[in-house]
């Protein structure tokens, strides 16, 4: 069985030569907790001196001396723990950027469809605030660790040089406090933290694709509850947080009083000491010394308890780090074949996404010839998408196979591929940089005519002309956004630069207003002339010119065929035409409503 590795020695294969900064960073803490305990020696020298010469405190000619060392180590100290510091700050911000490097290198590299699967708000989280958590553990954590290791060390032997008794009983709240910290922050709370993390996680996740869906809200006037998931995930982190803090409130009140009542313990002592008579002096310079000395135990304490608390989530972060740096990616093409033609074709192709009961698709089977256009339709859920993620490799097929031009895309290299087919989504991002780049994005070596060209053929020569620095605007910047039919129309521009014999168009116009609609539908006339088009629609005014269309429901193939075709024959598809078309006339007839009543208002 291969041995876990420490969450240190997994995160110093993130630091590369840095390592040694960290290393550097705990002697450094080490001799600086030595040094933050000498004062408290030239403290007991002044009480000693102060003690013994009362009441003719004229003699004690030592006390300005004592006082300036004191001080002085003090100094000392405070310098080489900022050295501390810098030294652990630099190897910090060193890691978490190499881990969200390699983690990000890693995600390119997985298959397309690994996002839409986690979901993008997860993903984000794991990279930014997992490496975040790391980067605070190196930085403060671990020269803290190092510096409240040596303290108690140097503490207990201060404790018993002076008067073992008084030591002996400055532990007792020493030794009562760690059990109830244990109990607060055992083995159990490495369990909560995770559940912590993972419903801060799901949360996280749901807010980003409610946002994402706020139109769909507003538009059909639904509240935050229209989004159970959402609304779920807020309930589950707010009934464990409640239940977590009342579990943690007992033992953290008695760990908080005991911790803080070493005073208590030593009055009593020297009571029992006194013995019912006057305190003798010896006593009573032991009792005062320990009053000053014993605070360090609070603050070395409560150190050590949130160094405990800060490891586990740690150790959670690694986990989730590890959750996408432990995903293969797709195997590469040994091969390197080519396609023949641009034809596609799916064989008996059956697939399941991972955390599916069901399959997405069941044994599908079609071809689509070079140069033709067909459209998939069908109810929600019947595997439209999936059918145009298979053919760009997003996933691999269970069983069965796609191909291209005769060629099972598995035998495809990657980049081959990604240069074979095209993939305009419903909702198109773009990059925080000019038009000019984003457009570039799919050819890198295209000249600015060249893009230019493409603007035009996609219908943006509107969106250019009214941007302050043309195709040299960036995005995001002084207030310049684009609408989302403009943002698709860019695009678009992007994937005509590209020139792709194969185009994947899935719900292309899903969010286009009708004026944009337009512009997008004579862009596609550019991009689509002489490809092979396979298109996802709900609209099924955009596919009746199709070569062919397929209807699918419940992952499998209801019908096929031609538009015409289709509509008479009494399948899902004519129904599904029934009811776009009832839809058209309702919402036309309410626009005239709407028409006739404001003219009547006037």
């Amino acid at each position: 069985m291969k041995k876990k590795k420490s969450n240190l020695s997994e995160l110093m294969q993130f630091a590369g030569k840095h390592k040694y900064l960290t290393y550097s960073s705990w002697v450094l803490s080490v001799i600086s907790a030595a040094l933050a305990l000498v004062p408290f020696v030239y403290v007991f020298f002044i009480i000693k001196e102060v003690i013994e010469v009362a009441p003719d405190f004229a003699k004690a000619t030592h006390v300005v001396f004592n006082g300036w060392m004191a001080v002085a180590f003090a100094i000392m100290s405070i310098i080489v723990y900022f050295g501390a510091l810098m030294c652990s700050h630099l190897s910090a911000f060193r890691i978490a950027g190499n881990m969200r490097k390699k983690t990000m290198k890693h995600i390119s590299e997985l298959p397309l469809g690994f996002i839409g699967e986690a979901g993008s708000g997860k993903v984000r989280r794991i990279v930014n605030e997992s490496s975040r958590a790391t980067e605070t553990f190196l930085a403060h954590q671990l020269p803290d660790m190092a510096g409240a290791i040596a303290t108690p060390v140097g503490m207990i032997i201060m404790l018993f040089l002076f008067d073992w008794r008084f030591g002996l009983v400055s532990l007792v709240p020493v030794i009562l406090g760690f059990l109830c910290m244990f109990k607060m922050a055992g083995p159990k709370m490495a369990e909560d933290m995770k559940k912590y993390n993972s419903a801060l996680e799901e949360m996280n996740n749901q807010a980003v694709e409610y946002v994402r869906g706020v139109p769909v809200v507003k538009t059909f006037g639904q509240t935050v509850h229209s989004f159970k998931k959402f609304q779920g995930s807020i309930d589950n982190y707010y009934k464990f947080c409640v239940s977590y803090c009342k579990k943690c409130r007992g033992p953290m009140l008695w760990f908080t009083t005991l911790i803080n009542s070493a005073f208590a313990f030593l009055i009593a002592l020297a009571l029992i000491l006194a013995g019912g008579e006057a305190i003798t002096q010896g006593v009573l310079l032991n009792f005062i010394f320990y009053v000053i000395f014993t605070p360090i135990i609070t603050t070395s304490l409560t150190k050590v308890m949130y160094m405990s608390e800060n490891g586990m989530i740690v150790a959670d972060a690694l986990e989730r780090i590890h959750s996408i740096l432990d995903l293969k990616p797709l195997p590469e093409a040994n091969s390197g074949e080519l396609p023949e033609d641009n034809s596609v074709e799916f064989e008996n192709v059956s697939f399941r996404y991972s955390n599916a009961q069901t399959d997405a698709l069941k044994e599908v089977s079609f071809k689509v010839g070079a140069g033709k256009t067909v459209a998939f339709v069908g109810p929600s859920g019947g595997g439209k998408t999936t059918v145009a993620g298979l053919i760009s490799r997003f996933w691999d097929v269970r069983d069965g196979a796609v191909k291209i031009g005769g060629v099972n895309v598995k035998d495809i290299r990657h980049e081959d591929l990604m240069n074979i087919v095209s993939y305009v989504f419903q909702d198109s991002r773009l990059l925080k940089t000019s038009i000019f780049e984003n457009v570039r994005l799919g050819c890198p070596n295209a000249s600015e005519v060249e893009v230019i060209n493409a603007l035009h053929k996609a219908q943006c020569d509107d969106i250019i002309a009214k941007l302050p620095d043309g195709i040299k605007t960036v995005i995001g910047t002084k207030g310049v956004y684009l609408s989302g039919g403009e943002q698709q129309r860019i695009a678009i521009a992007r994937v005509i630069l590209k020139d792709a014999p194969i185009i994947v168009l899935d719900e292309a116009t899903a969010f286009a207003d009708p004026e944009n609609e337009a512009l997008v539908q004579k862009a596609f006339a550019e991009l689509l002339r002489d490809k092979t088009v396979i298109m996802i629609a709900h609209r099924l005014t955009t596919v009746k010119n199709a070569d062919k269309i397929f209807v699918l429901k419940d992952g499998k193939i209801e019908d096929a065929g031609t538009h015409d075709a289709l509509v008479h024959s009494g399948s899902l598809y004519a129904k599904m035409w029934k009811d776009y078309q009832t839809s058209i006339s309702w919402k036309v007839s309410a626009k005239n409503a709407e028409v006739k009543m404001k003219g009547g208002a006037k």
